[in-house]
């Protein structure tokens, strides 16, 4: 297998997960690992492959390719370390994104998450782990922000262990069901909608109560 059919398998890696089993063997865990740190860990690299990978590892669990345990351990680990990393490199470049163009940064996608994470606070970093994109992101606005390492590290852990266990749990009992892997996309799109909408209603009605409470006493 040269380079770019390698590269290939890995951008596809929730596709191609039992190719790499057989020819790799437990070495694939490694590989898992680190697709799930790279991608939460590098801000260029918000393109790899993260829910689907999950679920369909949650799935070759059920039929006895890979461990669950072994599983979620490592990608927990992977996802807190990621998280971190983009954090500190947040943190390090600060303010000087959002004023500089870098041809290696998508400054569209870092304003938007910025702006949903003024809105929402630490609740970003751990709901930012179900949407693809944004959670590539988050922990980056988290460093540039410059949130506090403590609370953003309570989100961290929180959100990296809803994200892998959840994910990989629903692969192990429902990854063999066809309607659902071929839209898992779009039911953790809804499940997290379910999650933000109520919280912006209850922000909505707190601005209505203050902007307009006081005039009507």
């Amino acid at each position: 297998m040269d380079f770019m059919q390698f590269l290939d398998v890995i951008l596809h890696v929730d596709k191609s997960l039992g190719f790499l089993i057989s020819e790799y063997g437990t070495l694939v865990y490694m590989v898992l690992f680190l697709i799930v740190f790279c991608e939460t860990g590098l801000v260029v690299l918000p393109f790899l492959p993260g829910d689907t990978l999950l679920f369909i590892g949650g799935a070759f669990c059920a039929s006895g390719a890979m461990n669950i345990w072994v599983l979620m351990g490592l990608l927990i680990v992977a996802a807190t370390t990621g998280n971190t990393l983009n954090y500190w490199i947040g943190s390090l470049i600060g303010q000087k994104v959002f004023t500089h163009d870098y041809r290696w940064l998508d400054r569209a996608a870092l304003q938007k998450t910025h702006a949903f994470y003024e809105h929402h606070g630490g609740k970003t970093i751990v709901l930012s782990r179900f949407v693809p994109i944004v959670r590539t992101f988050a922990p980056f606005v988290a460093g540039v922000s410059k949130m506090t390492f403590s609370k953003f590290q309570f989100f961290n852990i929180s959100g990296a262990l809803l994200w892998v266990v959840g994910l990989v749990a629903a692969g192990y009992f429902f990854g063999n069901i066809p309607v659902i892997r071929d839209h898992l996309n779009t039911i953790v799109l809804v499940g997290v909608g379910a999650a933000v909408v109520p919280v912006a209603l209850g922000g909505l009605w707190k601005f209505y109560q203050k902007m307009f409470g006081g005039k009507r006493a």
